[in-house]
């Protein structure tokens, strides 16, 4: 505890108290109204802590920390705009259900609205995003304010984690004198202060981010699918979304057993782990897409009863099919939020996977049932898989499907990869074959931005096993501040570019076809000289020209610094041909 004033004070306190719950990493944004809290962060020997320059930037880095830790970051910011620049990460933590803690220096009340500099309005600055917000009073050495600042902060605590995981923001307004000049008055404190009681129940909280809830009314409903008099129906499909929890192997042991229990295949999305933990031991499909896309084929394979385990799918193909079935489909996840965008027959039971899993084990296993959709499931996956391998073996140059298809094939057991919005996760969801790598997937989904791209995914891979990410140009460009970050970085990260010179997931809708505008007001072109943008950060830079150059530089990943890997493509022909090859997988068994 820091006893130089009443603002290093409450500062040290507020610090002091989130290490004890378990804090590990804080990022701090430069500025004079946060001096308190930047220094008793900086002086914590138990925290870590980096400062970021750019506030984006930083926020999307933390947001990438906290989804790889699964534990609070902390963001510190000093007054004025600068927690603006939070916003959007912000906004893409609490969507995705991340735990971040955001501290917003502030002036005092009496310098509001009278146009003092750096001074707006911070109460409620993220509107409904933060799960819990308000504002702290103004510091005070009196032990009263000093026990109300640490049950705030354990609050604040509980409130990032339970009952689901997200941001929240504390605004904290700081009188002069900021800098930590001596007052003799708190420093008398310091001999008598009851250090003892004072910390005796400030403890780590920790914990799964969803609550495993199993409500009454959910049971009842699955006990009665359990059941010998309305057993689940032989023609059923699992559809495992994306994944965000920390137990990757056992999620995916868990939706095994589930397929191997009632005999239906699983859509595995490419943003689970499930494609990079296959066993072989269940029927995973990973070419729903393409199946879909013939609307013959799609027909008769509709379902009876679809199990759907978190979020769905980034699928289009996917979802239009859905949303034309009748059958009652059911969302597992313990998360109260409505994941049906179709607004189908669903009814969302609100209980963890793993125990969906242990109730339906505890139940009779559904009589020995026809096995004919399972099988046309199976033999409709192997057919594509077995084509998609020729098309892609026989086309030898580097193109965007192939970039993903080839990542899932070389990439180093247990490497982390970041997954850009855009085109990059559809190549992913479209091309990525099953594999033991072992590798978790992460991804900004919540909002599905561009924005934060570069930032999260050195968040993701600070202080952590060497790492991918997978981008196009425009999510780079927009935010190119995330190299700033370089000489704080610690690990590595190998960037795979692809630069085709524009937002090619513009090219698949139907505005492509203006081109009097097009490439201007959509497209947006950029034209960067990425070997020299490398060069202003002291970035290593490859040019990559040729598959075997590609392979041999991602199977073996540096363990310190950043480097890019620009694959140059062409974004129209590109477009043409996975349109024209969609339709050649879709249609190869009509």
């Amino acid at each position: 505890m820091d006893f130089r004033n009443v603002n290093t004070l409450w500062s040290s306190v507020l610090v002091e108290t989130l290490h004890r719950l378990g804090l590990k990493f804080a990022i701090i944004c430069p500025g004079s109204r946060s001096s308190s809290l930047t220094l008793a962060f900086a002086q914590h020997p138990q925290i870590e802590t980096l400062p970021i320059l750019d506030e984006r930037s930083a926020a999307f880095f933390a947001l990438g920390r906290a989804k790889r830790s699964r534990r609070p970051v902390v963001l510190v910011c000093t007054s004025g705009t600068a927690g603006a620049n939070f916003y959007p990460a912000i906004i893409e933590a609490t969507e995705s259900q991340i735990p971040l803690i955001v501290l917003t220096a502030d002036r005092p009340p009496e310098l509001r609205h009278c146009h003092a500099g750096q001074t707006i309005d911070q109460l409620k600055l993220y509107g409904y995003y933060p799960r819990w917000q308000s504002e702290l009073t103004i510091p005070s050495s009196a032990l009263e304010s000093l026990q109300y600042l640490r049950q705030t902060i354990v609050h604040a605590w509980e409130r990032s984690l339970y009952p689901q995981a997200g941001v929240v923001h504390l605004n904290c307004p700081f009188q002069e004198p900021l800098a930590p000049i001596p007052d003799a008055a708190v420093l008398s404190l310091a001999d008598s202060f009851p250090l003892d009681s004072f910390w005796a129940m400030v403890r780590p909280i920790s914990g799964n981010l969803r609550i495993s809830t199993l409500v009454n009314s959910d049971l009842t409903l699955l006990l009665q699918h359990c059941s010998e008099q309305a057993p689940w129906p032989a023609k059923g499909i699992i559809i495992a979304g994306l994944y965000q929890g920390d137990d990757p192997q056992s999620y995916c042991q868990a939706i095994a057993a589930l397929s191997q229990h009632l005999a239906y295949p699983v859509f595995g999305d490419a943003l689970s782990p499930l494609r990079n933990f296959f066993d072989g031991s269940y029927p995973l499909i990973t070419t729903y897409d393409f199946v879909l896309r013939n609307p013959q084929i799609a027909q008769t394979l509709n379902p009876d009863c679809i199990i759907q385990i978190g979020e769905l799918p980034t699928s289009k193909n996917l979802r239009i099919w859905l949303s034309q079935l009748s059958c009652p489909r059911y969302i597992v996840d313990t998360s109260r939020d409505n994941f049906d965008p179709l607004h189908a027959q669903t009814q969302h039971l609100r209980l963890s996977l793993f125990q969906f899993v242990t109730i339906l084990a505890e139940q009779k296993k559904p009589a020995s049932r026809k096995k004919e959709y399972l099988q046309e499931w199976q033999v409709l996956e192997q057919k594509i898989q077995q084509q998609m391998t020729v098309i892609m073996t026989e086309r030898e140059e580097l193109f965007e499907g192939k970039i993903a298809w080839l990542i899932s094939q070389s990439l180093p057991s247990q490497t982390p990869i970041f997954i850009a919005n855009s085109m990059p996760i559809r190549h992913v969801e479209f091309f990525w074959q099953p594999n033991q790598t072992y590798s978790q997937p992460y991804f900004n989904r919540g909002a599905n931005g561009i924005d934060g791209t570069l930032s999260s995914a050195l968040g993701m891979a600070h202080q952590e096993t060497p790492s991918l990410l997978l981008t196009g140009d425009l999510s780079l460009l927009h935010d190119t501040n995330g190299f700033l970050i370089r000489p704080y970085f610690r690990g590595h990260l190998t960037i795979i570019l692809i630069n085709n010179n524009g937002g090619g997931i513009f090219e698949m809708l139907a505005i492509a076809s203006k081109e009097s505008y097009f490439e201007n007001y959509f497209a947006t072109p950029q034209s960067i000289n990425f070997a020299k943008l490398c060069v202003s950060y002291n970035v290593d830079y490859f040019l990559i020209n040729d598959q075997q150059t590609f392979v041999e530089l991602i199977s073996n990943l540096p363990q310190e610094g950043i480097r890019l890997l620009e694959i140059k493509t062409d974004r129209k022909a590109d477009a043409a041909w996975l349109k024209k090859i969609g339709h050649q997988l879709a249609f190869l068994t009509a």
